[in-house]
């Protein structure tokens, strides 16, 4: 695994920053809480420790219960780079749920985002 930034980031500054982006285009936190659920399989309550645990990224993916086995469905850019391009699977992962936040802020259909 190579050593990117991003990895030794606490999820506790980031998910903040999901929110916010999500509020701002009219969305809800709970809809955030379900798309990272969807992702990883963390309940809302699992989230909140993670949260409150100041985790970092590495550690948050890692203690993730299951990542969603239709995560391959998630196709397209996010910052430049196509998710399904990425070779590092942290990175991947991160990019997946970059990408997700991204889907729920530009007004797209919860069942669309989550591939049901």
């Amino acid at each position: 695994m190579s050593d990117h930034q991003i990895f030794s980031m606490a999820f506790s500054k980031i998910y903040p920053l999901y929110v916010q982006k999500a509020e701002r285009k009219n969305r809800t936190e709970e809809e955030v809480i379900q798309i990272i659920g969807w992702l990883t399989g963390f309940s809302a309550d699992g989230l909140t420790k993670q949260v409150d645990s100041d985790n970092d990224l590495a550690t948050f993916f890692a203690e993730a219960p299951a990542i969603n086995p239709n995560v391959s469905l998630i196709k397209g850019v996010v910052c430049g780079v196509r998710v399904e391009e990425v070779e590092d699977p942290l990175m991947r992962k991160i990019r997946y749920l970059d990408k997700l936040v991204d889907e729920l802020a530009k007004g797209k259909a919860m069942e669309k985002i989550l591939r049901s």
